[in-house]
């Protein structure tokens, strides 16, 4: 294998790819005491549309990814879950929008719960029956979600962003489109997306990196593959669909979130965008910032209020929202410290404070085994290298979070989602 040194680090990453396509990252840690393993695959609920063998389109029903992550644990030897929990690990799964991603972590029996994870992710077992059992528990789950109204209100920002992206469609489908899902559904779309050119393997903790590689070179099918065509939409405009969105819930307070429709970064740009875009939500809405201190004493946000910035393939947005009796005007001073911040410019103490916490904040989520494998998995399927982001920091300038508060935070890329109390 490959050894990937990063000084400023301190850290050194094991990488090799193997004659089937997989992308092995290996972080080896002696002195932990235990081991996390992450096999994954760029396939997830928006991923509706790809190319089949015959180089023909094939549309499947919204939610097929998800219901996969449920059905991979099946065998014809049992539950591979309940096998893994019984040998001492902590076995688990979850779906986005892009990603699927199985993985487990223990302190013992590492090589043979490797074994497994590899088995059961690459060589699927579906009845009808089966299909038929899930399709009722993945139902309730929906309906559960439906009943949720942090999980409504982001949806429907989506919706209120978005027109043609993927990402207003629900993950886990609708109660409609899952009863369309059969056993060849699934076997379809495993083919497609669950190989390994389209896979990604990370391990970390006190595991021997050349034994994981041997492992997966000894249980993957060695036949060379590629990732899958996907086709996620038309070309998306910079504005949003509609500013506001609103739904009655059982909430005593309305909840509501504020979307601004970003760009997506340029080839090679994705990490650098994801720092650069998480410091900007800092200056504009955290807790050390000027309007978060403003909003609270007119009792605009209370405690719950909170910001994130997301990217996904062909979408990224900025969002912030909580609980408010006013949803609307606190949109309207967002905007109104957006534009300040863009003309005035950032408070360079303050800059310097949030930059050195942010990085801060990345330097000790290093210690997390967990942590650093979710982060090696998705910087690979960005084709980005993660640990790369101490030389991204010290690229960011202020000048560069002033241009971003001048392009994306105005009133043409923001929408309002607001979930009401009934009656």
């Amino acid at each position: 294998m490959d050894k990937l040194n990063y000084t400023a680090l301190r850290e050194t990453i094991c990488h090799s790819v193997l004659s089937n396509g997989l992308n092995i990252y290996v972080d080896e840690r002696p002195e932990y005491g235990k081991q996390f393993a992450f096999f994954a695959t760029r396939y997830g609920g928006m991923d509706l549309r790809f190319r089949g063998e015959d180089a023909s389109w094939i549309d499947t029903p919204q939610g097929v990814a998800h219901f996969l992550e449920h059905k991979m644990f099946d065998t014809k030897d049992g539950s591979a879950l309940q096998r893994m929990a019984a040998q001492g690990v902590d076995p688990n799964a979850y779906t986005t929008p892009w990603m699927t991603g199985y993985f487990f972590e223990g302190t013992q029996g590492f090589e043979d719960n490797l074994r497994t994870l590899l088995s059961f992710v690459s060589q699927p077992w579906f009845t009808p029956e089966s299909v038929e059992k899930e399709q009722g528990i993945i139902a309730q789950e929906i309906r559960m979600c439906e009943d949720d109204p942090d999980h409504e209100v982001y949806y429907q920002l989506m919706e209120a962003m978005y027109a043609h992206h993927p990402i207003r469609i629900r993950v886990a489908g609708t109660v409609e489109s899952i009863a369309s899902i059969t056993a060849d559904t699934l076997y379809q779309c495993h083919k497609a997306f669950y190989r390994p050119g389209n896979m990604v393997l990370c391990a970390a903790g006190s595991v021997d990196p050349q034994r994981v590689e041997d492992i997966a070179r000894k249980v993957l099918e060695q036949e060379p593959s590629s990732a899958a065509v996907t086709d996620r939409g038309m070309a998306e405009p910079p504005g949003v669909v509609r500013k506001y969105a609103q739904k009655a819930m059982a909430v005593s307070i309305p909840l509501f979130e504020i979307g601004f429709k970003g760009e997506p970064a340029p080839k090679g740009e994705g990490l650098r965008q994801r720092l650069l875009a998480g410091l900007v939500c800092d200056v504009l809405f955290s807790a050390s910032a000027p309007l978060y201190s403003r909003l609270y004493e007119q009792g605009l946000i209370n405690g719950s209020f909170d910001s994130g910035f997301d990217m996904l393939p062909g979408c990224a947005f900025l969002t912030a929202g909580g609980e408010s009796r006013d949803p609307q005007k606190v949109l309207d001073e967002v905007l109104k410290e957006a534009e300040r911040l863009g003309r005035e410019g950032i408070d360079p103490a303050l800059w310097d404070r949030l930059k050195k916490a942010s990085y801060g904040v990345m330097v000790r989520q290093l210690n997390s085994l967990e942590g650093m494998c979710f982060e090696l998995a998705q910087a690979h399927f960005e084709g980005e290298d993660f640990l790369r982001f101490p030389e991204c920091f010290q690229s960011i300038e202020r000048c560069d979070a002033e241009e971003l508060l001048r392009t994306w935070c105005v009133e043409s890329r923001a929408a309002l989602s607001v979930i009401v109390p009934e009656g």
